[in-house]
């Protein structure tokens, strides 16, 4: 569940919530009591950097690493092109 900051408009008093999402925020304020209690933005405590999440990022150190880029497995794919140009032969 995310800790959300509020904050009282009336008497500036700041407080944190540990809610779930559906939960409704609380109207009124724990120190003066008066219903002006609104929800603050504040900055998350972790931060995504990098080229994304992969599969391979949590894996075991047996485990095999894939390049899920190519679609991840060490097999070939069916549909793939063969590896070597196809050789023609010329017409006499």
């Amino acid at each position: 569940m995310p800790i959300y900051a509020f904050e009282c408009t009336a008497c500036g008093h700041a407080f944190d919530r540990l809610q779930k999402l559906s939960d409704a925020d609380p109207t009124d304020c724990p120190e003066c009591g008066k219903p002006q209690v609104r929800r603050q933005v504040t900055a998350p405590s972790f931060r995504l950097a990098g080229g994304g999440w992969y599969e391979t990022d949590f894996k075991k150190d047996g485990d095999k690493k894939r390049n899920l880029a190519d679609g991840g497995g060490d097999k070939p794919k069916a549909d793939a092109a063969p590896a070597k140009p196809a050789e023609t032969k010329a017409a006499d």
